[in-house]
């Protein structure tokens, strides 16, 4: 995780620049929502992702969204993804 203390200026229309190696940790692209939480003299915000939450564990990043997959899903995916590596590594196209 990407600590990041910093000042942030707002331009005359009250915009501000997020830093990029926090864009980059949040995984925000142009366009993404952000929520916002103001209390006393702290602001906090957060992506607006609906009930998914997407966190970094041991280096891997893991989307925790509801209900979880079936067995067959996940034996699908991996086939798929393993295929296309497969076709990469050995430079074939489709």
């Amino acid at each position: 995780m990407v600590f990041v203390v910093t000042t942030l200026t707002l331009d005359k229309t009250g915009r501000l620049v997020l830093p990029k190696p926090v864009r980059d940790e949040l995984q925000l692209r142009p366009g993404d929502s952000l929520e916002l939480e103001s209390s006393e003299e702290r602001i906090v915000l957060r992506p607006a992702r609906g009930n998914a939450r997407i966190r970094k564990k041991q280096g891997i990043w893991v989307l925790h969204g509801g209900a979880p997959l079936s067995a067959g899903v996940v034996r699908e995916t991996i086939r798929r993804v393993r295929e296309e590596r497969e076709r990469k590594v050995l430079g074939k196209t489709r």
